[in-house]
């Protein structure tokens, strides 16, 4: 299935460019997320008129998601939770812990946002988890798991 790009994607192409998926992921993903339209004439003749739409858009969203990294990069995220006496934690931190310690400290996050391929963190320590905002910017988001008092 042909279609056209409607904003940048990761590992596919660029605003504006023409690329050959697999129907499920143009028809049940692409499509219904406004991501891209099928690549037919009349398709392709309506992006053309909005292509400098469709761009200033893409770039406000770049910007707006650089503004975002930088907060994300001058935050540090510390929480505490209750662990032995090895280090190892009662439970585990998972993107929803983080998620909410970024909006406690005043940073808005997504859970989609935050990456850990590692799965969820199981121990003290200080821990680097990346944060992808957008297509063309990642950030390290530092957290420290520290154990509680008593």
């Amino acid at each position: 299935m042909q279609v056209i790009l409607l904003e940048d994607i990761a590992n596919l192409g660029v605003l504006g460019e023409q690329v050959n998926v697999k129907s499920g992921f143009g028809r049940n993903f692409l499509i219904p997320q406004n991501k891209a339209v099928a690549a037919t004439s009349e398709n392709v003749e309506k992006f053309e008129e909005r292509r400098a739409e469709l761009q200033k858009t893409a770039d406000e969203k770049l910007a707006a998601a650089k503004v975002r990294a930088t907060g994300v990069e001058a935050l540090e995220v510390v929480l505490t939770t209750k662990a032995g006496d090895e280090g190892k934690l009662f439970g585990s931190i998972t993107v929803r812990d983080i998620v909410e310690a970024a909006e406690a400290k005043g940073v808005t996050l997504e859970k989609v946002e935050v990456k850990m391929p590692d799965g969820p963190i199981r121990e003290l320590g200080d821990f680097e988890i990346s944060i992808h905002l957008h297509s063309e910017v990642d950030v390290i988001l530092k957290v420290k798991v520290e154990a509680e008092e008593g």
